[in-house]
C-alpha cells in the first residue's frame, strides 16, 4: 500500500461521482504579469487597472483565460494523472470576474463515461467549477479526457454520454457595461458594428514555444500531468518527447488574435474546443480567427462569438481548418469557439 497518489484510471469513475481536488491557489498580479510574459497577451483591460475600472471593474482583473488554467491546473491530479489525451471541451461560462487576491477552488462532478472498442482506455466527461474563497463560482466548464484503463479485463461500464448545447446561449453571457472605451489605449478603433459574421482574420503574428517557457506555464497553473513535465518517461512515448500543454496554445492563440480583435479582450464563454493536433518545443505558433455570431448585451457592449484556429509552423493567410475529407489539417493544432466581449 502506497501513500502516494496513482491518479485515477478509467475504471475507478462513477457518474455522479463528486471530486474536490487540492490546493486551493490564491491569485496575484505576480501570477498575471508573470502569464503576460509566458503568453504575450496585450490587452489594454488585463494590463492597465486604470483602463479597467474606466470599464466597469473594481480594479485590475485577472485574465478569464488564466483563471480558467488555475482551476483547470488543480483537476489534473484527480482526473487526468493516466489520461492519454485531453479531447474537448464545452459548455464554459465565465460567470464572476477573479480579481488579484482571489482564492480560487476546483470541484468536479463525473457527468459521463464511455468505454473504447479497443478495451484499454475510455473517455470520462466531467463538469468542473472554480469557486472563489466566498463558494461563489466564478467558471464553470465541461471537459472530456481519454484515461488509461487500469485493468483491460475489468468489465466496461454501462455508456452515459451527456447531452451538451452546441454552443452557450448569449442570453447567459455575463459582461460589464462598457462606460468610456479608449480605443487608442486599447489599439483598435474596431468595435461591434465593424465585425461581420463569416468574416476570417488572419492574426499575422507567429510565436515559437521554448521548452522553458511551456515548462514555466504549466508549473504555474500547478498542472502535474506526465506528457509535460517527465522527459524520461516520454522518451518511451509515442512522440519520444514532451508535449505542451494544450492550454499553453490556447492562451499563445488568443494573445495573437490581440492583431485584429484588439478590443475583444474579455472572453465570456467557451463553447467548443478541441486539440486536433500536437504542439512541440521548437514549434511556432499562427492563429486566425472567424466571426460565427454576433450578440448585442447592452447599450455599451456586445459579443462576438469566435472561432479561434491555431496552426504551428503553418502561417495562416490560406486560413488552414479541415480538408475535404472532414480531417484537420496536419498542421492544426486547435480548433476553439468561444465568446467575447466588445464594446459598441
Amino acid at each position: 500500500m502506497t501513500k502516494s497518489n496513482p491518479g485515477h484510471y478509467f475504471e475507478d469513475f462513477k457518474p455522479g461521482m463528486e471530486l474536490v481536488h487540492a490546493t486551493p491557489l490564491t491569485v496575484s498580479t505576480g501570477d498575471l504579469s508573470l502569464y503576460r510574459a509566458l503568453t504575450g497577451s496585450r490587452h489594454a483591460l488585463y494590463s492597465a487597472e486604470t483602463f479597467a475600472t474606466t470599464n466597469g471593474f473594481d480594479a485590475l482583473p485577472i485574465d478569464p483565460l488564466l483563471a480558467f488554467h488555475v482551476v483547470f491546473g488543480k483537476t489534473v491530479p484527480d482526473i487526468s494523472l493516466n489520461a492519454v489525451a485531453n479531447l474537448g471541451y464545452a459548455d464554459g461560462k465565465f460567470l464572476k470576474t477573479v480579481y488579484p487576491g482571489d482564492t480560487l477552488t476546483a470541484i468536479s462532478d463525473v457527468i459521463g463515461v464511455k468505454e473504447n472498442s479497443n478495451g484499454k482506455t475510455g473517455v470520462v466527461w466531467v463538469r468542473t467549477r472554480g469557486e472563489n474563497q466566498h463558494g461563489e463560482t466564478v467558471l464553470s466548464y465541461v471537459r472530456w479526457v481519454m484515461v488509461h484503463k487500469k485493468d483491460p479485463s475489468s468489465p466496461a461500464p454501462d455508456v452515459s454520454a451527456p447531452d451538451l448545447p452546441e454552443a452557450v446561449a448569449a442570453s447567459d453571457l455575463v459582461a460589464p457595461s462598457y462606460r468610456d472605451w479608449n480605443s487608442a489605449l486599447a489599439g483598435s478603433s474596431w468595435r461591434y458594428d465593424d465585425y461581420q459574421v463569416g468574416e476570417k482574420i488572419d492574426h499575422v503574428d507567429g510565436m515559437t514555444v521554448e521548452e522553458a517557457e511551456h515548462q514555466t506555464a504549466t508549473r504555474l497553473y500547478q498542472n502535474t500531468a506526465k506528457v509535460h513535465f517527465d522527459a524520461h518517461a516520454q522518451a518511451g512515448s509515442r512522440f519520444g518527447k514532451r508535449l505542451i500543454y494544450g492550454g499553453v496554445v490556447i492562451s499563445i492563440a488568443r494573445a495573437l488574435s490581440f492583431n485584429g480583435l484588439e478590443s475583444a479582450a474579455q472572453m465570456l464563454a467557451i463553447n467548443a474546443g478541441t486539440h486536433a493536433g500536437p504542439l512541440f518545443a521548437g514549434d511556432t505558433v499562427y492563429a486566425w480567427s472567424e466571426v460565427l455570431d454576433k450578440a448585442e448585451l447592452s447599450d455599451g457592449t456586445g459579443a462576438l462569438r469566435l472561432r479561434l484556429v491555431a496552426t504551428k509552423n503553418h502561417p495562416c493567410s490560406d486560413f488552414p481548418l479541415k480538408g475535404e475529407d472532414g480531417k484537420y489539417h496536419p498542421d492544426v493544432l486547435l480548433d476553439f469557439d468561444y465568446w467575447a466581449a466588445i464594446p459598441r
